[in-house]
């Protein structure tokens, strides 16, 4: 597991459509996706530790940003073959066992994972309601281990780009495992 950190967030940057499968079957793009004030990428995996000690993060405050105009979708790029929890029915298991409240869905080629920049999972995208870039930064700051009273950077930022359409200015990278590559 190769620890890595998220590049400098590229402001308005647009999104870059897509159409993948998710855990329920069916397929999503970003106009399916998108909320009313943004929508927030995430390419996340099963297997991660960074992932793992997150994920009830990312619940609560995906959940969150719902009353805000904020849409969630999490996607796995890994290479299944490399990590078998990463593989699509784990990723239903997963879904299911955490009711994640939003889809999960699989990039088979990694195609959409490159055509991001994503480099490793967690790595957050945060777009506004014309799908243009406004945050790349961590969950929150208490990294990996929750920390009582820990800033929420992700929440924050995307509730201040529902209210204004802009992310704040400065941002502290995301960290966790990189993206397992296909050879």
């Amino acid at each position: 597991m190769v620890r890595t950190e998220t590049p400098i967030c590229e402001f308005n940057l647009p999104a870059i459509d897509f159409k993948l499968k998710g855990v329920d079957e069916q397929y999503y793009d970003l106009n399916s996706l998108r909320g009313s004030n943004g929508l927030l990428i995430m390419f996340i995996c099963n297997h991660c530790p960074y992932v793992k000690s997150i994920i009830s993060r990312i619940i609560r405050d995906t959940e969150e940003l719902k009353q805000f105009g904020i849409n969630s979708v999490g996607i796995m790029s890994n290479d299944p073959n490399e990590y078998e929890e990463d593989s699509f029915d784990n990723m239903k298991k997963l879904s299911l066992d955490h009711n994640l409240p939003f889809p999960y869905l699989i990039d088979e080629t990694q195609e959409i994972a490159r055509a991001y920049g994503a480099v490793c999972t967690p790595d957050f995208f945060g777009y506004n309601d014309k799908l243009g870039l406004q945050y790349r930064g961590r969950l929150d700051e208490s990294r990996k281990e929750s920390v009582d009273g820990a800033k929420r950077e992700l929440f924050e930022a995307m509730k201040q780009i529902s209210l204004t359409g802009k992310g704040p200015d400065n941002q502290i990278p995301s960290m966790g495992c990189s993206i397992k590559w296909f050879e």
